[in-house]
This record gives structure tokens, sequence and C-alpha cells, in this order.
């Protein structure tokens, strides 16, 4: 009955991440024009969105090779293969095990790195010069992601995202400023590992912001929507990540029951809709920086999960 419940779990987990990630870009697109004052677009348009470009044929340029056909299901595979491993209404879930921080950072590397190949494959001016801003996002983003996870491995004793949750659902690190630390710095990752503003605004084309948008110039048509699809997917992968590790409570045990189901997709669901409006009230009340000011947030990023490493080392009472 464990291994049916977690098979169970697990499928359902897959298939609310896969249905709700257009709903998540449509909803926080939709709160943030409603924030400026603007009616917006429905949160159902990308899934609007999404069909019409599936119903189109891919438009290849004629020195395109493979990679760019090959690409965009690699990436998108990547992206539910990661998506599958974080937790969201239940945990103890059939790849549970499998579920470390470390295997979660290394697939989103394999999927950005998908999009890197199909962008530098055509070999345009855009197109590199995005491949070429995007790569400097994970040298300084990587190294405050493992910086995290030490301090969640020292703090649960272990980097499993179940075991973490665990440990912090139960309160076994207690109030500490590391944990604050950490936060903190995955917070600013994820901002730029979504490209989400103040570093760049979603569909924004103006050239010193480019970084996404480069890359996808040569894309169309079905190729086009699985990035976007991919995109959205990433998003709330990051939200669901930020859901389970900073807030790790209301998730249910997979062999608890459809009640307790239902009650652990109540909880995620809100949780979920919290970060949306934490979000876009960042995003509506701050103004779009420079791309070159990213290092310098990145370093601030790393220098607050470094800190909180060094204050876990040096094991300073309460820190």
């Amino acid at each position: 009955m464990a291994l049916l419940a977690g098979i169970l779990t697990q499928l359902l987990h897959l298939a609310l991440m896969l249905a709700t990630a257009p709903l998540v870009l449509g909803v926080t697109r939709w709160l943030r024009a409603r924030m400026l004052g603007r009616r917006g677009a429905s949160p159902l348009q990308p899934f609007r969105d999404l069909d019409r470009l599936l119903r189109k044929r891919p438009v290849l340029a004629e020195n395109a090779s493979w990679l760019s056909e090959a690409a965009p299901q690699a990436g998108l595979v990547a992206c539910m293969a990661a998506a599958a491993l974080v937790p969201s209404f239940a945990g103890g879930m059939l790849l549970a095990p499998a579920g470390d921080l470390l295997v979660v950072v290394g697939l989103l590397a394999a999927a950005r790195m998908a999009l890197l190949l199909a962008a530098l494959d055509v070999g345009t001016a855009f197109g590199g010069m995005g491949a070429a801003r995007a790569m400097s996002i994970p040298v300084l983003a990587e190294p405050v992601l493992l910086l995290c996870a030490v301090s969640f491995a020292i703090l649960a004793g272990t980097t499993n995202l179940d075991g973490i949750a665990a440990a912090f659902r139960e309160g076994a690190p207690g109030l500490r400023l590391s944990l604050a630390l950490a936060g903190a710095a995955m917070l600013v990752v994820a901002l730029a590992a979504n490209a989400r503003r103040p570093v760049q605004g979603p569909g924004s084309l103006a050239e010193p912001a480019m970084l996404e948008e480069a890359m996808l110039l040569e894309s169309s048509g079905r190729h086009l929507a699985l990035w976007e699809y991919q995109s959205a997917l990433r998003l709330t992968l990051w939200l669901s990540l930020l859901a389970a590790l900073l807030l790790p409570y209301g998730m249910a045990p997979a062999g608890a029951g459809p009640f307790a189901w239902l009650l652990g997709l109540l909880a995620w669901a809100a949780k979920i809709g919290v970060l949306c409006l934490a979000l876009t009230c960042f995003e509506g009340a701050s103004a779009r920086m420079r791309l070159f000011r990213l290092p310098g947030i990145l370093g601030l990023a790393l220098l607050l999960a470094l800190l909180a490493a060094a204050l876990l080392f040096l094991g300073t009472g309460p820190a």
C-alpha cells in the first residue's frame, strides 16, 4: 500500500505541476497588471498562447542543425524531471529518495544548457549575445545554491528536499539567523534564474535587458511553445522549491489518504498564491535595473549564503 500511495502521489504531483505552470505565469502577469492599474489579460491567457503556438509548424534557419530540433524537447524533459523531484502537496512520494537539492540544480542546469545550445546553433548575433549573458547567471548563482545546500545540510542533516522540509517543519533547527540568510540568498537566485525584475521584465525586448528573449528570436511554432512552457514550469518549480524549504507546512504524508492529500493541495495552492503575490508586489514596487548590475546582486546573495554557512560552522549560539 505504501508503494502504491507513493506512485499515485507522484503521478498526481507531476500532473499538478504540469497543469498549473501556465496558470501560475498567468496569475503573476494578471496581478502585476492590476497593481499597475490595468485590467490585464486573463490568467488563462498562457493556455491560449500555448495552444496557438502548438498549432504552428516551426520555421528553421537554413543552417540550423539537429540541435535546433532536439533542444526544446531535451530542455523540457530535464525541467519536468526537476519538477518531479520538488515536493508540492505531499511528501514521501515515489521519487522522494532522489529528490536532492543538488540533483534539482543539476537538472535545471541541463535545461538551461539545452536553451544555450539552441541559441548558439544558428549563429545569429542576438542569439550569441543572449547566450553569453545567460551563461553569466549560472556562474554566479550556482555557488550561492551550493552554499545554501551546505547550510541546509548542516541544519537538517541532509540535502534531500523531503528531509529538509520535515526537519524544518518539526522545528529542529529552531529560529536561526543562518536560515534567514540562506533563505534570502535563495530568493535572490530564484529571481535571477527566472529572469524576473528588477533584472529583466518578462517580455522585454530592450537591448540592455535581453536574455531569454534574445535566445528565442529564432524559435517559432511548436518549438517556441515548448520554450515558453518550460519557462512557466521553471517558475512554478522555483516557487514550489521555496515553499518546500521556507514554508514546509501543510504537506500531507504520501500514505495519509485522499482527504489529507486534498488538504495538502489547498495548503500548497495557498503558499504558491502568497509567493505569487509577493513576487508581483516586489516587481511592481521596484524599478528595472540594468543587466550589468546583476553580478553585484548575485554577489550580495553569495555573501549572505557564505555568512550563513560560516555562522553554522562557527556554531555561534542561536545563529
